[in-house]
């Protein structure tokens, strides 16, 4: 009876060391926080007075990464910030208030290119 109560001792010992193998398999580890190179160049007519990041799924922006030094139309600028996520919402305002937006996957470089073309938003 003895062997057969270690058996079972040491078979669900077993189950649940693989069980905690699966799930930390399929559980996604949270980012640490890495080192991201955003070169926006702006070839519309329009100057960039603030740039805003955000995660991509969310509307919550953070700080303006200008720290107001407008990007002038024909201008490049490159920022370097700290991100955590796989991916990035930016968000660029201009001169007249309006927004553009795009979302990239966040990993090492990144450009965004903004144009005459680039869809606005105006509040209207």
């Amino acid at each position: 009876m003895n062997n057969l109560h270690t058996a079972i001792l040491s078979a669900r010992v077993l189950m649940v060391v693989v069980v905690l193998c699966l799930v930390g398999a399929v559980t996604p580890l949270s980012r640490a926080a890495a080192p991201l190179t955003i070169r926006i160049v702006n070839n519309s007519s329009l100057e960039i007075s603030r740039l805003y990041l955000a995660p991509a799924n969310s509307d919550d922006w953070g700080a303006d990464q200008l720290g107001g030094v407008a990007i002038s139309p024909g201008v490049t600028r490159t920022i370097n910030v700290s991100w955590d996520q796989s991916s990035i919402k930016l968000v660029g305002e201009d001169q007249e208030g309006c927004f553009t937006t795009t979302t990239a996957n966040a990993s090492g470089e990144l450009e965004w290119t903004i144009t005459a073309d680039s869809p606005r938003n105006c509040g209207h």
